[in-house]
């Protein structure tokens, strides 16, 4: 097996967001990867830490991806719901006491994660971080949840000035789209399926930030995102999303919420 990734932050002197990580047995076949992008909420009010939590956006990525990571290596007969459950739980306890976790923009990320032993390739991903999964015939399959870029078009119907407020009022909401907060439940959303070991060569995980490559500046498909990946590198993959950025700095032919976003990607070649 073997795994490269990249990362990068949106903005000099800003917390990279995002988080990924990977766990290989010591001599086994199996291991995991969880990708998690946090959630940038908005400015704080006068004496209010954002959200309402003192820890920030950056650390609660690091928290429940590291016990994401834990609970999907070591509980190997638990679902990936089911762990993604267990880590949100525990995540929400070890700050609970200090922070108000019933706001509506405490901290919370999307969420990609994928499982693998020498019969199944188990996958989740929550929100609209990507996974992409390559055959051995080099076809590549993206699984994405799309209940957010669904909103969109309705989105664009409203005044300018609306849109943002209807959106978040959609975030951990009926028939909106979901990412990981507070509340375990939002782990039974997530997409999920499982696929034979034997009909996946590799395996990449991407925040939108690299996503964006795609889905944004149009510079191909999944699978040609892919090679570059797997060729390159998840580093020229991120170089070319900046430089895209960067030719258009106030997104006028490549309309996105950010000029810049944190990037990350993570190739596992199985």
């Amino acid at each position: 097996m073997r795994v490269q990734s990249a990362t990068e932050p949106g903005s000099p002197g800003h917390p990279n967001e995002d988080f990924t990580a990977t766990a290989v047995p010591a001599g086994g076949t199996g291991g995991a990867l969880v990708l998690l992008d946090g959630v940038t909420g908005p400015a704080a009010e006068s004496g209010t830490p954002p959200g309402g939590c003192g820890h920030g956006v950056a650390w609660f990525a690091a928290r429940l991806g590291g016990t994401l990571l834990e609970r999907c290596a070591a509980a190997r007969e638990s679902p990936l719901r089911a762990c993604l459950a267990e880590a949100i739980s525990r995540c929400a306890h070890a700050h609970r006491a200090a922070c108000d976790l019933s706001h509506p923009r405490t901290p919370q990320a999307t969420v990609v994660c994928a499982r693998w032993d020498e019969h199944d390739v188990e996958y989740l991903v929550l929100s609209d971080s990507v996974l992409l999964i390559e055959d051995h015939e080099g076809a590549v399959r993206p699984v994405l949840d799309s209940r957010l870029d669904d909103l969109l078009p309705a989105a664009r119907r409203l005044p300018r000035a609306e849109r943002v407020a209807w959106i978040e009022s959609m975030r951990n909401a009926p028939g909106g789209f979901f990412t990981a907060a507070a509340d375990p439940a939002v782990a039974d959303r997530a997409v999920t399926g499982v696929v034979p070991r034997g009909e996946v060569r590799s395996l990449a995980a991407l925040t939108d930030g690299v996503g964006r490559w795609v889905e944004t500046f149009r510079l191909g498909g999944w699978s040609d995102l892919f090679t570059v990946l797997a060729g390159p590198g998840p580093a020229e993959a991120i170089r070319q999303v900046r430089a895209a950025e960067l030719a258009d700095p106030d997104g006028a032919a490549f309309p996105r919420g950010k000029a810049h976003d944190d990037a990350t990607a993570v190739l596992a070649l199985l």
